[in-house]
């Protein structure tokens, strides 16, 4: 795919690139909408089982471009254009498919809400965040206020929200936006690694995971409420059955997703 983001398969896995490295990767309006259509083609492609997201040029992203991106907000245009999936989350649907986020360089107020979006980020030694939304006379809309605090606690999230400073990948990983930190420039293919490693499980196993994880998040009673009935069907599955098979042969199941 030409653009601003790019679109690469391997196997299972699809990598999916920030690419407008001479703008630092800061989002146009047509570059939202463009990342919106990306992942909707990946939740809607049989073939890929797991999203690697990951950018071009020295930094993760700048943010919003917002001589671009504000006017448009403020005449009330959708910014994920009608794409059936968000790829933050928010404003339509979740990605269905677990997604992996490599961070290198600087990943500045939506580069951070996509990075919470995914569901295990990997960043090497040279990344730095900040959430600077409050330097600029608006705030994160992107799920930073909500998903850092999941993540890291309230009081520890609103150090960073509401004075806009900048942290470290260490300090990344003690808040939990980060679940590895890497050595310089390793952060793709380790997020490629492990995306890989998710791909070969059952895919039915993994979306009902990533789904009542997610439910947990939102509303605890439900997620507990469906536990027994959701794995009572996954039971019945042609992977489970393979898997047990597998296990009684000693040898490695291959799954379908059927």
């Amino acid at each position: 795919m030409a653009g601003t983001i790019t679109i690469e398969d391997r196997g299972h896995v699809r990598l999916i690139g920030l690419n407008r490295p001479e703008k630092r990767n800061a989002f146009t309006f047509d570059m939202l909408a463009e990342l919106a259509r990306a992942y909707t083609d990946l939740a809607d492609d049989p073939n890929i089982r797991c999203g690697v997201l990951h950018a071009h040029g020295p930094m993760f992203t700048a943010g919003l471009d917002l001589a671009d991106v504000a006017p448009r907000i403020m005449a009330g245009d959708s910014i994920t254009a009608g794409a059936r999936i968000d790829p933050w989350g928010l404003y339509a649907e979740r990605c269905p498919k677990p997604i992996v986020a490599a961070i290198h360089g600087k990943c500045l107020t939506l580069g951070i809400e996509l990075a919470l979006a995914a569901d295990v980020v990997v960043a090497d030694e040279t990344a730095s965040f900040a959430q600077i939304e409050v330097s600029r006379g608006i705030f994160p809309f992107g799920g930073a206020t909500s998903r850092m605090a999941q993540a890291g606690g309230y009081q520890n999230a609103m150090r960073w929200l509401l004075t806009g400073d900048e942290f470290d990948a260490q300090q990344a990983r003690e808040l939990g936006l980060v679940q590895e930190v890497v050595a310089p420039g390793q952060a793709l293919d380790r997020a490629v690694a492990l995306a890989e490693r998710i791909s070969a499980q059952a895919p039915l196993g993994v979306a009902a995971t990533l789904k009542s994880a997610r439910l947990s998040q939102t509303d605890p009673e439900a997620a507990k409420a469906a536990l027994y009935d959701d794995v009572r069907a996954l039971m019945n599955s042609e992977d489970a059955q393979a898997a047990v098979v597998a296990f009684m042969n000693r040898q490695t199941a291959v799954f379908t997703g059927r």
